[in-house]
Order: C-alpha cells, then structure tokens, then sequence
C-alpha cells in the first residue's frame, strides 16, 4: 500500500509524462507510459492506495476509471481552474506533471476536482453527442450549397434542414456539380432520424424520468434525455437555481469595491445542453410556443426594449427551464402552465 505516495500524471494522446511524490514531497520516480488501458493498468497496480492527480481531457474519464479500479484515489482537476500550470512560462510535460502532484499533495480542493459520469452514462451520451456532430455537419452543407447557387444568381426555396434535400430544385447548370452535395445531406437526415429513433427508445427504457421533463411543451425527448444524462444526479445540486450555473447561463460577475458589473454569461459546463435549452427558449417564446409562465416570463423581459432585449429574454428563459427542469425531476411534480414560477432562476 501508497497511502503516503502523490502521483501527478500529465495526460497525453500517446504517452502519460508520471511524476511520484512520497510523504515529504521528494520526487521518487518521473517516467513515461503509453497511452494503452493495459500500460495504464499495469502502472498503477504497484501504487494500490496512493492519490493520482490529473487534469481533465479527453482520456481523464477512462483512465481515471482504471486508477480507481487499481485501489487508487483518482482526483481529476477542472483545467479551466489550473493557471498556475496552464499560464507557467517553463511549461513542459514533466513540471505540468510535478505541479499537479504538488498541489494535490498540499490540497486537493485546489485543483478543483469534477467527479467524471459513469461509464454506462458516458455511452448513451455519445449517441446523442454524435447525433449533434451530424446535424451540425448538415446545416453547414446546407449553407454551402444556398452560398454556391447564390453566387450564381439564383436561390433555393426555403424549407426545413428535414425536408431540404427531398424539396430542393437545383439550377440544370449547376445540378451535375451539386447533386452530390444534395445525396450527402439526404443520407445525413436518414442517419440522423436513426439516431432519434434510437433516443426515443433509450429514454423509453432507461430512462423514464425524461417523461417529467417533456411535461413542458418545447422540450423533446432530446433534450430531456441530454439534460437527465449531463446532470447525472439531480442530488449533486443542493438548491435547482444552481442548475443555471452549472451549464453557464448565469452573468459574469466583476465586483470592487463600489463598482459591480454585470457581464455576458459564463458559458460554463456542456455547450451543447447549452444550445439545446436555447432551443427550447427560442421555441417557447416563437409563434408556436404555449401560453405558459415560462412564455409570460420572458415576454416581459422583451416588452422592456432596449438593446438586445429578444436575446436576453431568450438566454433568461433558458436559464429559468433549466432551473424547472431539475425541480420537475426531483419532485416528481406535474408541470402546470398557467401556474406562477416558484422556482428561483
């Protein structure tokens, strides 16, 4: 057993850069691993019981799985966090390594550590992940081809991303060119309804509270799901308002002295829960959104005028759904329409 041992690992796409710390804070041991599940494991099973500190990244989800399963104690610190080691003037692998050790060592809390989602969690986030990768793929061809017919004097009709390569009528003289463009985004909407129908049943059968969710009209089984998968725990958030921080849809705040600003948004946590409530805000303040408190909520925002007043109602409603959505999940409740927010956004 290590009890008494720190390890600072600096992740990389090929090798892992190790740094070891024993109880006075000498360095033991500094090496390299590659970056296989069956290097990493091996490493870390002649450290049963000593804390591991890295940064968040691509591999820190798998790898500190690994850690853990070695009988270690997986610390993963919020690289948004860490400007001691991000804005160091001698930065390498090697003193990034030794830093996270270091402070690790000193404490923990200042490496600012997140608790990664669970592997079976991770999984069904891909689907939705690479749906979104897919939709926005399409939309870019989409705006392509509009630019390239444009350019040469004529227009495409207007008509949904769903519907536009089965509706769209390319020029005779550009059709030979274009018509491959059009099959690509005509494959890309056959794919991306696959992977809805593929939601539609994981949040069938794993996931039933998203039937809480989409009480509010505006919000799909998408981004129910998205929301229920991102937030994992719905107890990790002592209060629901902490919701609207957490996916970065509260003001930056510059505050001294007499002087307290109120700046854009953090656009902290996952962008695309981010985008997807949005789109819910955008849909229930639009002509085909619900008479409902939410809807009433941001009217007014807008009727105040002023610079902007569409888009901050937008992201201030955006900001109350989240808070609602996570009331809705913890409670149990069923969402009334017409009933005054009682929840705090």
């Amino acid at each position: 057993m290590n009890e008494s041992m720190t390890i600072g690992v600096d992740l990389g796409d090929k090798k892992h850069q190790l740094c070891v710390l024993d109880a006075q804070g000498h360095i033991v041991e500094e090496r390299e691993i590659v970056n296989t599940r069956a290097a990493v494991t091996q490493c870390f099973a002649q450290y049963r019981g000593a804390v591991v500190a890295m940064e968040t990244g691509t591999h820190s989800p798998w790898v500190s799985d690994v850690v853990a399963a070695a009988g270690c104690t997986a610390r993963v610190g919020n690289t948004r966090k860490l400007r001691a080691i991000w804005l160091s003037r001698q930065k390498c692998d090697v003193r990034d390594a030794q830093m996270l050790a270091r402070i690790a060592r000193f404490d923990p809390q200042l490496l600012y550590p997140i608790v990664h989602r669970r592997e079976a969690t991770r999984v069904d986030l891909v689907l939705i992940k690479a749906r979104d990768q897919l939709v926005r793929t399409r939309a870019t061809l989409i705006n392509s081809l509009r630019g390239l017919v444009k350019s040469h004097g004529e227009r495409l009709r207007g008509c949904s991303s769903d519907a536009f390569a089965r509706k769209v009528q390319l020029p005779e003289a550009l059709k030979a060119a274009l018509e491959p463009m059009r099959a690509i985004i005509e494959a890309l909407t056959r794919q991306i309804r696959g992977y809805d129908r593929q939601i539609e049943a994981a949040a069938a059968q794993r996931y039933p509270h998203t039937a809480r969710l989409t009480q509010v009209r505006g919000v799909g089984t998408l981004t129910a799901l998205a929301y229920l998968l991102i937030l994992e725990e719905p107890q990790r958030f002592e209060q629901s308002r902490a919701v609207g921080a957490f996916v970065g849809l509260t003001p930056r705040r510059d505050q001294s002295g007499d002087t307290d600003k109120q700046l854009r948004i953090t656009k902290e946590g996952s962008g695309l829960l981010r985008r997807l409530l949005v789109g819910c805000a955008h849909y229930i303040l639009g002509p085909f959104g619900q008479e409902c408190d939410l809807r009433r909520y941001g009217q007014k925002l807008m009727a105040r005028g002023g610079k902007n007043a569409k888009r901050r109602a937008v992201v201030a409603v955006a900001r109350k759904l989240a808070v609602l959505l996570h009331a809705l999940w913890t409670s149990g409740a069923t969402y009334q329409a017409d009933r005054p927010l009682a929840v705090a956004g």
